[in-house]
C-alpha cells in the first residue's frame, strides 16, 4: 500500500510539473535539438540588412569596404603588431619541391609551426594556402592536408586520412608539384596546438568569450595573418595568392576570402548553405561543441553566409558540395548557391562563380573533384 501511494504521489506531481509546463501564459525554453522554443520566429527575425541583396546599399565598393569592417570587427580579435620572425625547425627534399616545418609569430599572442613547401623552379610562384578541416580528429592539423615527415605516427594517422577523404593524396603535396607554393597551419586545438578532445571545445569557446575573445575569431584572424605572411614570402607572387579548404576548412576559406582583399581566388569543399537551411532539427550545427570554431556573435543577424562569402566578389571562386552531405541538406546548398550567383551577376562577373554539386559524393574531396579544382586554380593563379 506504501509503495502504492509513493507512486500516485510521483504520478501526480509528474502530472502537476508537465500541467504547469504546458499552461498557456508560459513559453517553454528549450525544445528538441537543443533549440530555443522560439526558433522559428526567430528565423523570422534575420532579415540580413547589411546583404547586397537587401537594396539597403547602391556602391558595390562601398559595401564591400563596409561589410568587410563589419566582419573583421565581429571576430573580437586585434591587429597584430609583431613580426612573423619565420625559423626552420626541419626540412626534407621531395624532389621538384621541399618540405620545411617553420616556426612563426602568427598573432602577437600566438608563435606556432606552420608546414611550407616550396618549388625548385625560378619564381615568384603563385601560392596556396591551404585550410584543414574539423572532423573531430585533433592528433592532426596542417598534416591532413600537407605530408609530415619525421614521425611514423603522425605520417600513418595522416595517410589514413587522406586515405579517407582525399583518395589517398595530400592536397598540398600535389599543388606543389604543380608549380605552388604551400602553406598550412593548426588552428587553436589540432595537431601541434592540441591535442584536445570534442568535449572540450565548447569551455575552450566560453573561455574565450569570458577573455573578451572570440575562438571563431582567433581562427579567423590567424588564418588572415598566414595569407600575409606567405603574400609577403621571398619566391612568392603577393597578386596571385589563393586559399583552398575542406569541410570546416571551406568555411575558412570563403570567410578568408571575404576578410582579406589579397586572396586571388578561392576554392570552397563541402561546407555552404544558408542559416535557413542549416538551423534546423537534427543538422549538425545544432549540437554545439565544433560549431563554436565557426560562430562569430552577432553576425547572423547581419548577414547570411552566402552574404559573407559574397563580399569576395567579384573574385573567382569555386563551391562544390556533395548531394549525399548529410551535413549539408541540397536544398540549403542550391539557395546559398543562388544567392551568391546573384551578387556575381550582379557585377557582371557570374562567369568567375563556379557552383557544383556532386550528386552520388558525399563529404569528400575525392580525386574526380581535384582534377577539376587544381585546372581552376590554374586559370586564374598561373601567368
Amino acid at each position: 500500500m506504501k509503495i502504492f501511494n509513493k507512486m500516485a504521489l510521483l504520478l501526480t506531481l509528474f502530472g502537476a510539473a508537465n500541467a504547469i509546463a504546458q499552461e498557456p501564459w508560459q513559453t517553454q525554453g528549450v525544445i528538441e535539438g537543443n533549440l530555443p522554443a522560439s526558433w522559428q520566429t526567430l528565423k523570422t527575425e534575420m532579415r540580413y540588412p547589411h546583404s547586397w541583396l537587401s537594396g539597403h546599399y547602391k556602391d558595390f565598393t562601398q559595401w564591400q569596404t563596409h561589410s568587410r569592417q563589419l566582419f573583421r570587427t565581429a571576430l573580437l580579435t586585434p591587429d597584430s603588431t609583431k613580426p612573423f620572425a619565420p625559423e626552420i625547425l626541419s626540412k626534407e627534399d621531395r624532389g621538384s619541391y621541399t618540405a620545411e616545418k617553420l616556426a612563426l609569430t602568427i598573432t602577437d599572442d600566438n608563435r606556432i609551426a606552420a608546414l611550407l613547401l616550396m618549388p625548385k623552379s625560378p619564381g615568384p610562384h603563385p601560392a596556396v594556402v591551404l585550410l584543414h578541416d574539423h572532423g573531430a580528429k585533433f592528433d592532426i592539423g596542417k598534416e591532413k592536408l600537407i605530408r609530415p615527415w619525421g614521425d611514423a605516427t603522425k605520417l600513418a594517422s595522416a595517410q589514413a586520412w587522406a586515405d579517407k577523404f582525399f583518395s589517398g593524396k595530400f592536397i598540398g603535396d600535389e599543388l606543389a608539384s604543380r608549380g605552388y607554393a604551400v602553406i598550412a597551419i593548426d588552428s587553436p586545438g589540432w595537431g601541434d596546438r592540441g591535442p584536445m578532445v570534442y568535449e572540450q571545445q565548447q569551455a575552450l569557446a566560453s573561455n574565450y568569450f569570458n577573455l573578451g575573445r572570440s575562438l571563431a575569431g582567433e581562427v579567423a584572424y590567424e588564418d588572415m595573418r598566414t595569407v600575409d605572411f606567405i603574400a609577403s614570402y621571398a619566391g612568392v607572387d603577393s597578386q596571385r595568392v589563393g586559399v583552398l579548404g575542406f569541410s570546416m576548412g571551406g568555411f575558412r576559406a570563403w570567410q578568408l576570402a571575404a576578410l582579406s582583399d589579397k586572396v586571388a581566388a578561392t576554392a570552397v569543399i563541402s561546407w555552404f548553405g544558408t542559416y535557413n537551411g542549416l538551423m534546423q532539427p537534427g543538422n549538425n550545427v545544432l549540437r554545439g561543441q565544433s560549431a563554436f570554431y565557426m560562430l562569430h556573435p552577432g553576425m547572423p543577424a547581419q548577414m547570411d553566409i552566402p552574404d559573407i562569402a559574397s563580399i569576395a566578389a567579384p573574385k573567382p571562386m569555386l563551391i562544390f558540395s556533395g548531394g549525399q552531405d548529410k551535413l549539408f541538406p541540397p536544398e540549403a546548398v542550391k539557395e546559398a548557391f543562388a544567392k551568391a550567383h546573384r551578387v556575381w551577376k550582379s557585377q557582371n562577373a557570374d562567369d568567375k562563380l563556379v557552383t557544383r554539386t556532386w550528386p552520388q559524393l558525399g563529404h569528400v574531396f575525392y580525386r574526380e573533384q581535384q582534377d577539376e579544382v587544381f585546372p581552376w586554380l590554374d586559370k586564374w593563379l598561373k601567368p
